[in-house]
């Protein structure tokens, strides 16, 4: 059962709501940065730069939380998010080396 906050336990990340979550391009954005970053790593929301309203960047991220991939704490007005690496790599060994491979797609020219 997940808790307060919504993050499963280990044994609860079910690879169709990880897939799910990672099918959209920013959401994969998130973990490829995460993953790139230092164990335990934690950043804010807003720090990724994704260019999406408050409330959109809101719902990515608890999709990501709920789905198992990140873990998020709140720290003042802000929610700080940490690549759940250890868990997954538990579950599904070698999915976040796959994640990182993908290259980032180029950026629309605006």
């Amino acid at each position: 059962m997940p808790d307060e906050e919504g993050h499963p336990a280990v044994e609860e990340i079910l690879l169709g709501p990880v897939l799910s979550a990672l099918a959209d391009p920013l959401r994969r954005r998130v973990v490829r940065t995460l993953a790139a970053e230092p164990e335990g790593t934690a950043r804010t929301c807003s720090s990724f730069g994704l260019p999406v309203s408050k409330a959109t960047l809101t719902h990515h991220f608890r999709v990501l939380r709920e789905a198992g991939l990140i873990s998020q704490v709140s720290r003042g007005n802000s929610r700080m998010a940490t690549l759940r690496r250890a868990d997954l790599e538990r579950r599904f060994p070698g999915l976040l080396d796959l994640v990182s491979a993908e290259p980032e797609p180029p950026q629309a020219a605006t």
